[in-house]
Formats: C-alpha cells, structure tokens, sequence
C-alpha cells in the first residue's frame, strides 16, 4: 500500500501500513511487530510472577504501591507503571503482572494513597486526581523509584516508566523531571510544553488512538517540540480503535500490537 497523507487532529500524517493493518504514525516512526501469541493484560494474573503490596515513606505520607516480580535468575530492569484517572484498578494490577511476565521488576504507586487510596467509585476517584498537585505526584513517584532502587532483585540504574490515560501524561512529565530514568512510555496521554520537553534524556515511546482527537490534537507540537530539542520520542497512532484501548480492547489484534512494542521498546532500552 502506498503512504497517503491524511489529517488527524489538525495535522497531516503519513497513512502507513503496521502490522497488516493500516496505521497513522507521525513524523518519529515506530512500527509495530506481529500480536502476541496469548492475550495480554487480562485475567487469569500470570502463574509465573509473584506480586505483593508494598508501602514506603514519601515525605510524611505512605504510598502504597502494588509490586511484581518475574522469574529470572539475574536482577531484573525496573518499570514504573502510572494508573489512569480511574487510579488504582485491576487493569493496573494486570498490566504490572504482565510486565512482570514480560522480564520487568513492575510497581504501580497509589497516587492517592495520601487521601487514603483509591476509592470504590471511579467518578471519586476522578475527583481526587483531579486535584493533586503536580509536585506532589513527582515527589512520589520519586520515592517510588527510591523504593525501588533499594530492591535486590532490580537493577537500580535500569528504570522506566509508562503511563495510561492521565497517567499517560504523568508519565511524559515525570521524564522532564527525573533525567535518570532509562525510558518513558506515553499511552494515550497529553504531552507537556516545548520547554519542559526541552529536560528530557530519556528515550520515548508514544501509543496514541486513532480515533482520539482530543489526544492527537496536541501530537503536532510534540512532535515540534522532539525535533526542535533533538530528543528521541517515537509514536505510532493505531488504528480504529480509541482513548483507552489497551484496557478496553476492542480489537485484540491492534492492542496487542500495540503492547508488544512497548515490551520491545522497554527491553531495547532498559536490558541493554
């Protein structure tokens, strides 16, 4: 199929072919590979990863945090994994499972553990994010990352982190302020201002929807903003499918694609 140029939230992209399937990627390409051969991110939890919560001190306050270990002899890369708007869920506990599973030492923070963790309804929990301040979500997933460090079967100086929905956008603001970590994974999330894009030293990858214009509307000046600062911050929008659709999963075979090169990514990136 030949590439055409098409408009996505403003800009024009590259209509491309990704995996047999017709995809939007923007200027910084990143293909994907074939799906995964089992479906990812959903129950049962993988038989070969141990998880467990975990508290540590973030100034004065407790996080509360949900930790999987793989089975590997050697210490393993860390992955921070940042929940959505919805905070604490099982897709959350899942995906660190399967990072687990895929090789990773995974821990997933409450961010509201300092208003006493996730609550039951998902329309409070939305409530509470919302009026976290930004410093505070950096100070814990500092100590996140601390907490981490200090684990012996992880390799301290091998850390990154991914992000879902709003936490999509924690993640690419966490890499603007913490010039340690590895790698940086953005799925469907808002991207931050030119300048603060400007700090980063980590790689990136960016899973964004087809069917998002909210989202998209922003990538062009990402986009900008990576060329302008040379940084390194590949993306792929998949297509047919919309904001979220790693949890909901309306075409398996797109998600799983989609996951299977964040794996790559963060194996490229953080084993190395």
């Amino acid at each position: 199929m030949r590439d055409r140029p098409v408009e996505v939230g403003g800009g024009w992209w590259r209509l491309v072919k990704v995996v047999g399937l017709v995809g939007v990627s923007g200027g910084l390409l990143a293909t994907a590979g074939p799906p995964l051969t089992s479906t990812v991110l959903h129950p049962p939890p993988p038989t070969d990863v141990h998880a467990e919560y975990v508290k540590f001190p973030s100034g004065r306050d407790t996080i509360t945090a949900y930790v999987a270990y793989p089975e590997r002899k050697d210490p393993a890369p860390v992955v921070v994994v940042i929940h959505e708007i919805f905070g604490m869920s099982d897709f959350i506990r899942q995906t660190t499972e399967q990072l687990a599973k895929d090789g990773f030492v995974a821990i997933a923070p409450d961010l509201l553990s300092r208003r006493g963790g996730t609550p039951p309804s998902p329309d409070d929990a939305r409530k509470l994010i919302a009026g976290l301040e930004p410093d505070t979500v950096t100070k814990d997933l500092d100590a996140t990352v601390a907490y981490v460090k200090r684990i012996k079967a992880a390799r301290g100086d091998r850390v990154g982190v991914i992000g879902f929905c709003w936490g999509g956008g924690q993640s690419f603001r966490y890499a603007t302020n913490n010039p340690s970590l590895g790698a940086f994974v953005v799925c469907y999330g808002q991207g931050p201002d030119a300048m603060s894009i400007a700090r980063i030293r980590a790689k990136g990858l960016g899973v964004y929807a087809e069917n998002d214009a909210r989202i998209n509307a922003g990538l062009a000046d990402v986009d900008a903003a990576i060329r302008t600062y040379h940084k390194t911050y590949r993306y792929t929008v998949y297509p047919g499918v919309g904001h979220g659709f790693l949890r909901a999963r309306e075409k398996p075979e797109v998600a799983d694609s989609a996951w299977k090169a964040v794996v790559g990514f963060f194996r490229e990136s953080l084993e190395h």
